[in-house]
């Protein structure tokens, strides 16, 4: 009796066509994986260093129905004059009052409570942004 065999022996004769397709595919998977975590790095680092005056809302206080009182901490470089937008809503989220705020104090971090004046109750204060004041507008 003889043995008949059906196919050829496995490993004998290199890598199938499926296992070479599956590894370039890995490969070209894993450099564009590399690739868009590069950019996405790129993209929050040029954010974050190209940001000179940044500031938080540490708190607010409603004082009456025409002002709020707000605490910022404000962050820039010692020799830039940083001006920052403030916002508030009332109930209803309609806009009640906006102010932009100077901060020219030769430090670089400013801690700060600044009075925003209202035309209603506000009940609620968002900081818009902050800029140097030369782009300030």
């Amino acid at each position: 009796m003889s043995a008949v065999r059906e196919g050829l022996p496995e490993g004998r004769y290199g890598r199938s066509a499926d296992e070479r397709t599956d590894r370039k595919l890995k490969i070209i998977g894993s450099v564009l994986g590399v690739a868009l975590l590069g950019v996405i790095g790129w993209i929050g680092w040029d954010y974050i260093a190209g940001q000179s005056v940044s500031a938080e809302v540490i708190k607010f206080q409603v004082i009456s129905d025409t002002e709020v009182r707000v605490h910022l901490e404000v962050r820039k470089e010692s020799s830039v004059t940083g001006v920052c937008s403030l916002s508030s809503q009332d109930e209803g989220h309609g806009e009640v009052g906006r102010a932009d705020f100077t901060f020219a104090q030769p430090v670089s971090r400013v801690d700060e409570v600044v009075t925003l004046k209202t035309t209603t109750r506000a009940t609620m204060v968002e900081l818009v942004g902050c800029q140097p004041a030369a782009s300030a507008y």
